[in-house]
């Protein structure tokens, strides 16, 4: 009976041994990271975040800014969404190197280059132009592009006239002007004897680019309804080239540029 114990020993001792060796055998189980699986899903849902959200537009839409003796000076005015105003200033020297006379009807003879625009405006100003005549309405070009230094001279004069302030409510500052930008053109009718005033409105054709104009990717700038944010005050006749995709957004939500942006995120 003494020697029972040692046999159990000897099979408990053996039984460890084997699953020692089972132990070793085996290939150590690396342990499961989701690490990159979570990071990807991240990126797809970031992805599809700005494929969907209304408000994600390619990055080179924004202003790029530079401080430039104290005032905030834009970096890349060749930006069809250029948002000009009185706190971004474009530089003294830009000009852009695609401005084309659109064949449209203008209000003088004279070729000077507030007969000029920047090509793709241009396009779409043939187009808004077409399809106002379409639909029996006349409307005429009265100024486009305009110089650094035609806008100081304009500027200049009307301050001597009225004093500075009530000259900048009507008139933007040199460099500050989306006129420089070969992006804006004012159009009249003449209903209104050509003239550039709130009354252009009122007129048919003055209704029907309000009505309208988007379609073309055009916006007028300054609606009187916004003047506290564009502090420019109301300007029917002021036509900005945008493209048709934001000026939809704009005309969709009611807003202006400076509003857009404010709400605008890059994709």
């Amino acid at each position: 009976m003494a020697r029972f114990p040692s046999i159990y020993a000897a099979v408990f001792l053996f039984s460890v041994l084997l699953v020692g060796c089972a132990d070793t055998d085996e290939e150590p189980v690396p342990e499961e990271t989701s690490e990159q699986p979570e990071q990807e899903e991240v990126e797809d849902e970031q992805s599809a975040e700005a494929t969907t959200n209304p408000w994600a537009i390619e990055e080179e839409h924004f202003n790029v800014i530079e401080e430039v003796d104290g005032r905030a000076v834009i970096q890349n005015p060749d930006n069809p969404s250029v948002l000009v105003n009185h706190d971004y200033a474009l530089p003294e020297d830009y000009s852009p190197d695609d401005l084309v006379v659109p064949d449209v009807l203008f209000s003088f003879d004279e070729d000077v280059e507030k007969r000029y625009l920047r090509a793709p405006a241009a396009d779409a100003l043939e187009d808004l132009f077409a399809a106002a005549e379409e639909d029996g309405y006349h409307l005429f070009a009265v100024s486009g592009y305009r110089s650094f230094d035609r806008q100081d001279a304009i500027f200049t004069n009307a301050a001597t006239e009225r004093g500075e302030d009530a000259a900048s409510e009507t008139i933007a500052y040199p460099g500050n002007s989306e006129h420089q930008t070969g992006l804006a053109m004012d159009v009249s009718s003449e209903s209104n004897s050509f003239l550039l005033s709130e009354e252009f409105g009122a007129t048919p054709e003055g209704e029907w680019v309000e009505e309208n104009a988007h379609h073309y990717g055009f916006v007028i700038r300054y609606p009187d309804h916004k003047v506290d944010i564009t502090e420019i005050s109301y300007e029917p006749w002021h036509l900005r080239y945008v493209g048709t995709d934001i000026a939809e957004i704009l005309v969709e939500h009611d807003l202006v540029l400076e509003e857009f942006f404010e709400k605008a995120v890059p994709m």
